[in-house]
């Protein structure tokens, strides 16, 4: 029997929850800061160099040095760097389809044109499906701790670029920012054909609520994160009924709360649900596809049909065609058997 390891390693993935951003590894901050002639952001200046990566213990601090180390992202070939880097690293671990959450408020609130963004990562992407046999796609974010209102003109502004957008999102500082406050955006996304996503982070205050919210209210095609799902068995029915997927991230959960949620996450999968294994913010949590998945294997009692389940869900809930979709679950198959 191969090692758990290699086993893991040799799996086709799907990759549904992975913030571009937080892939912006230390080395790569300081090349852009050089490039563009930027300071060197504080979270980079003050690493030693013997330290493994940043510093931080929860959700706030986390933010706290992930937006600054964003004002290195000046250009497309900024931005297109950085998204190739992920997307190569991906590939090194046998991800085949990524879908890529993107925060162009995080960028044109400090001058950086929306084309500018987009444009960059748009080129990577063609450029890994090219050379790498990646499938990728790009999934628009707002930023939940800003206005409604600057949520619907960064929608509007990126329809000129919908044919590059597979789906919007919500992200950022859960607290006292509750989806429902985005039901308009939302709405007028499921309009210009977009599918929907929402942030449900774990332990956060009114979990709940926000579960029972994007469900009901802004009716998502899937959540990300939602574990503390698991509080309430009427909900875990509607999602598992609606064959929504929940993508979760056990080495990020680990460092912004006190538990990863294997357990969590194990009973979810047990119980019928599509959750899935995600990295992230990897460049932050110190944790890829493989190591997320390592960490779940190691922590529970997980087997590895379960392991594969969890692969077979991220392409059963990806936002892909079928004829894809049948292609890539074939590629499982033939690893599993």
């Amino acid at each position: 029997m191969t090692s758990k390891a290699s086993f893991i390693a040799g799996l086709p993935k799907a990759e549904l929850h992975l913030h571009i951003e937080g892939t912006l590894e230390p080395a790569l901050v300081r090349q852009l800061a050089s490039r563009n002639k930027i300071p060197i952001p504080d979270a980079i200046s003050s690493l030693t160099s013997t330290s493994s990566g940043y510093t931080f213990n929860d959700l706030t601090s986390f933010l706290a040095v992930y937006y600054p180390n964003m004002a290195v992202l000046l250009t497309s070939t900024d931005f297109f760097d950085m998204a190739y880097a992920y997307l190569t690293k991906a590939h090194s671990q046998n991800v085949i389809h990524a879908e890529i959450f993107f925060d162009p408020q995080a960028h044109t609130s400090r001058g950086v044109p929306f084309s500018t963004v987009i444009s960059g990562l748009r080129q990577a992407i063609i450029k890994a499906e090219r050379e790498l046999g990646m499938s990728a796609s790009l999934i628009m974010c707002f930023l939940r701790d800003m206005s409604p209102e600057f949520a619907m003109a960064t929608l509007t502004e990126a329809l000129p670029y919908k044919d590059y957008i597979i789906g919007v999102g919500l992200d950022s500082d859960e607290r006292q920012n509750p989806p429902a406050k985005f039901a308009a955006v939302f709405a007028r996304a499921r309009q210009e054909g977009w599918l929907v996503t929402c942030h449900c982070d774990i332990d956060q205050q009114d979990s709940i609520k926000h579960i029972r919210q994007v469900l009901n209210e802004i009716q998502v095609d899937r959540i990300d994160h939602g574990t503390n799902i698991v509080e309430d068995a009427s909900l875990v029915e509607l999602v598992k009924e609606k064959r929504i997927g929940l993508t979760c991230c056990p080495v990020s959960n680990s460092v912004v709360t006190k538990d990863f949620k294997g357990e969590e996450i194990l009973q979810l999968l047990r119980a019928g649900v599509k959750v899935t294994v995600n990295s992230d913010d990897p460049a932050y949590f110190r944790g890829y596809m493989n190591e997320n998945l390592m960490k779940t294997m190691d922590e529970t009692d997980i087997t590895r049909e379960e392991i594969v389940q969890l692969q077979r869900n991220a392409f059963e809930v990806a936002w892909i065609s079928e004829r894809k979709r049948e292609r890539f679950l074939g590629l499982l198959d033939s690893h599993a058997k």
